[in-house]
């Protein structure tokens, strides 16, 4: 690993969970498939790598048009949507395990029958008889103790909405400003922190706008929303596809509800529908005024519905704010107004905050970690600290407290795979350089709960320390940091 100044740097930091299995032998990749069953799958497989390799091609031109000409309007994609080959592929790139909608129809029992359901969903995309079922309304818990509201469409239409995704994304990729990361192809969530670390510390930034937009993918207007997909697409047929996506409404508790505004968050089609809007009512709106330098240097970096400003000057960022909390009312959106504040920080707000005896400049949250104005431990320069935020820190050990209990009476070996998986992911994606020390609190909670747990068994030798140390060497992996300096990041990329 190397630092930001080119050195060495072996010190070695918590980890988190990784999601790629071992080895496995032959009878348990194969999950116990007789040869028939086998010969399919291979067959299935030669499809769909063929489908990958034809499929980019045909949308080939739709990109360069695209990409030359920013006004042109599509009006003939569909063909490439209702394509059998482009079908089967988002059927396989589909998680296997995922939920079943209001049909139950699951990825295993629809491929059972994959060619003639897969032929029977084109023809219907050709003629117009498609028609979108309603969406499974399910919760899943958040850091704060509220619950996110998800939709779970049925298998076809997740089929269709990927489809849809890939033809789409062949002109909305040429669209998209470099400063938009949520959800698109080659951008991760740690491409988006690099470059506000990176903006934070080498532009003129005093200032931040720490934005939340409230209930985002709740109030999206579909008016609105159809209007900026107009702009570029001019297929009747894709557009009444996205509306009957729309208007398909939700399932919760036996009972329809219809969906007059707003997206399902779990749909494949949502995040680039949320990019779309997002796209016309903040990301170009954004882009003018940066490149007005009259007013001072600005930076920007948005995440889905999550973004985060600089500004060079206190005056600059509140007329932002002013005109930004306008344009989003004229969009049927707003700014939450106890999430949404505008902080000092920068290379001179530790002085001038001491100075007016306000204390140490104010943090803010963004994409899992916690941003600070800090200075280096040798020569005392400014630098952003990123630490693990303290609530989904301890929101995720609850998680690992409350499985392991439940887990109680299984092998040691059989838990500490669990852990394994567990404190791996969490240091792949919380590894980032000077999170170290969080990272080993982490390991070291999840150690102690893992103690407990087997204390509690009953055993007629009790477990110690010095017992569980031998298993916490085989089985969980060492704190580790896994991202590099965003300095050196960022200069590779570019």
């Amino acid at each position: 690993m190397m630092n930001e100044h080119g050195k060495s740097d072996r010190t070695k930091v918590p980890a988190k969970f990784a999601n790629k299995g071992g080895t496995h032998a032959p009878a348990e990749r194969d999950g116990g498939k007789g040869s028939g069953q086998r010969e399919r799958d291979k067959q299935n497989a030669s499809r769909v790598t063929a489908a990958h390799k034809g499929a980019p091609n045909a949308l080939d031109r739709v990109r360069k048009l695209a990409k030359s000409d920013k006004k042109v309007r599509f009006t003939n994609l569909m063909h490439h949507i209702y394509n059998v080959d482009r079908l089967r592929a988002s059927y396989f790139a589909m998680k296997r395990t995922a939920a079943a909608g209001v049909d139950g129809e699951t990825w295993a029992s629809y491929g059972e029958r994959l060619e003639e359901n897969l032929a029977a969903l084109s023809e219907r995309l050709r003629k117009g008889g498609y028609r979108a079922k309603p969406v499974k309304r399910t919760f899943i818990p958040k850091a704060d103790g509220k619950q996110r509201p998800l939709g779970v469409p049925v298998l076809e239409d997740k089929i269709v909405q990927r489809a849809t995704v890939d033809v789409l994304n062949a002109i909305y990729e040429t669209d998209f400003l470099g400063f938009s990361y949520g959800y698109r192809p080659g951008k991760g969530q740690h491409n988006c922190l690099d470059a506000l670390y990176v903006g934070l510390l080498t532009r003129q930034v005093n200032w931040v706008l720490d934005a939340d937009i409230r209930g985002f993918f709740d109030n999206l207007s579909h008016e609105w929303l159809i209007k900026f997909v107009e702009h570029r697409v001019g297929d009747e047929r894709v557009l009444r596809l996205i509306q009957k996506w729309l208007k398909a409404g939700v399932m919760f508790e036996g009972r329809r509800e219809e969906t007059e505004e707003g997206v399902p968050q779990g749909g494949n089609i949502s995040p680039l529908l949320a990019n779309v809007y997002l796209h016309y009512v903040l990301d170009l709106w954004a882009q003018q005024r940066r490149q007005d330098k009259s007013r001072g240097e600005m930076i920007i970096v948005r995440w889905a519905d999550d973004f985060v400003v600089g500004f060079e000057h206190k005056s600059q960022a509140e007329k932002f704010l002013a005109d930004l909390r306008e344009r989003m009312l004229k969009f049927s959106l707003e700014l939450h107004p106890e999430k949404t504040r505008i902080l000092e920080f920068g290379p001179w707000a530790i002085n001038n905050r001491k100075r007016r005896g306000l204390g140490k400049p104010e943090t803010f949250n963004f994409l899992g970690f916690t941003h600070i104005c800090g200075r280096k431990w040798g020569n005392k320069r400014y630098t952003v600290h990123r630490r693990t935020i303290a609530k989904k820190m301890r929101a995720k050990l609850s998680e690992v407290k409350t499985e392991l209990r439940k887990r109680m009476h299984q092998p040691i070996p059989q838990q500490g795979k669990w852990l394994r998986s567990v404190v791996d992911g969490h240091n792949r994606y919380y590894g980032v350089p000077g999170n170290a020390d969080v990272l080993y609190r982490f390991y070291k909670a999840v150690c102690r709960y893992w103690l407990t747990v087997l204390q509690r068994r009953g055993n007629r030798r009790p477990m110690t320390w010095g017992r569980l140390r031998r298993h916490i060497d085989r089985h969980l992996p060492s704190p580790k940091i896994h991202h590099p300096y965003p300095l050196r990041r960022m200069g590779v990329i570019t």
